[in-house]
């Protein structure tokens, strides 16, 4: 059957859940076939792109420091992805049950989607060793998981959903936006950032439709509540970010043996806490697919996120 809702959704995309577990069939890679034995991390080269790493504004560093910072963000963008995964994987396992008198196509999909996200945890976790290996000095993330998602989990689901969203089109943003044509990038750094975003390609579709199910039958005044919400989770993983820079400040000290000045310190903190802001929050929220499902959700909705979303550039 045909509603009010599926006849709307045509008008800004054709996502649907056959097509996305036909996809994801498709593509099934396995942690084992991306990572471990020949194939090795190289610390001779950046792992994230200028554009995400935001190092080159750091002129008191030398360039060997702002390749070891470089690094430090490539483990904390994994890690945080990690510690978020593992926050939602309980969210779309609890929606999937309520699906399970839906059509099959959208039961198999979303447990394509649950299995796919506890392989993207067990691939961070191998990277995370490998990492800790090579680089030779530890350096921390923020987590766990046990402690964050609670805090998350405890908003609408709409407001998780949400976030889900505006985590996955983020992703599709870094890997083809950024990381896709710089040659530059540690190749196995760069393979698994390719193999992530090909099965979150997918999840975005199905997050989408996951919103658009959730707000059947919502009021304008409970669509504005969610999304309310949804900020207040933002703000939430904010201030994550913040401790996340006191991390990778305190880890580039440890790997360099470097002691920054005070005012050196205060502009590390300055550039690389707007550059975390921007990764993990700004460019999935004002991302084009988001912003026309925040305008399905309420008209005029768009617009606002984009204004927001420009305070974490």
């Amino acid at each position: 059957m045909i509603n009010a809702v599926e006849t709307t959704r045509s008008t800004y995309h054709n996502y649907t859940y056959r097509q996305a577990l036909e996809a994801s069939e498709r593509i099934n890679w396995r942690v084992e076939d991306i990572i471990g034995g020949e194939k090795r991390l190289d610390f001779t080269k950046p792992f994230m792109p200028e554009t995400l790493a935001r190092t080159a504004s750091l002129t008191f560093l030398s360039p060997a420091d702002r390749l070891a910072l470089n690094q430090i963000r490539g483990n904390g963008y994994l890690g945080v992805f990690a510690v978020l995964e593992e926050s939602i994987l309980p969210f779309v396992l609890d929606h999937t049950r309520t699906q399970l008198e839906m059509d099959e196509y959208c039961v198999r999909a979303f447990l394509e989607f649950a299995g796919e996200e506890a392989k993207h945890i067990h691939l961070f976790r191998r990277f995370r060793e490998e990492f800790e290996a090579g680089f030779g000095t530890k350096c921390e993330v923020i987590g766990p998981a046990s402690e964050l998602a609670p805090k998350v989990l405890a908003h609408q689901p709409l407001a998780v959903a949400l976030t889900l969203l505006q985590g996955e089109w983020m992703t599709q943003l870094h890997y083809v936006d950024s990381v896709r044509d710089d040659s530059g990038l540690d190749p196995q750094f760069k393979s698994l950032l390719k193999h992530h975003w090909m099965e979150e390609a997918q999840h975005a579709k199905l997050d989408t439709l996951m919103v658009e199910s959730m707000s059947e039958g919502l009021s304008q005044r409970e669509i504005k509540s969610a999304i309310d919400e949804y900020l207040e989770i933002a703000d939430f993983l904010d201030e994550g970010l913040r401790h996340q820079v006191e991390f990778d400040l305190e880890s580039l000290m440890r790997a360099t043996g470097r002691i920054l000045s005070t005012i050196d310190r205060e502009a590390f903190v300055e550039f690389q806490l707007q550059a975390l802001r921007w990764t993990f929050i700004g460019s999935g929220m004002s991302h084009p697919n988001f912003l026309a499902t925040m305008d399905f959700l309420r008209p005029g909705a768009g617009k606002s996120m984009r204004v927001r979303a420009a305070e974490y550039s």
